[in-house]
């Protein structure tokens, strides 16, 4: 597998608890959690879209 490049999301803090994003070649989006690296959710780009989508339409 190539190196992966983690990107850190704009909307995590300067301190702990970032979230990082990637893609692989194939167009998969990977997610983790600075706390715990090594655990890797894996999921598309309609379906990141969709989830960013609710989350941004939710009642805080």
């Amino acid at each position: 597998m190539p190196e992966l490049h983690w990107q850190k999301s704009t909307y995590s803090q300067e301190a702990s608890a970032c979230v990082y994003v990637t893609t692989t070649p194939d167009g998969t989006v990977l997610l983790r959690e600075s706390d715990e690296p090594e655990t890797i959710l894996t999921t598309g780009p309609r379906q990141l879209a969709t989830l960013i989508a609710a989350l941004r339409t939710s009642p805080r």
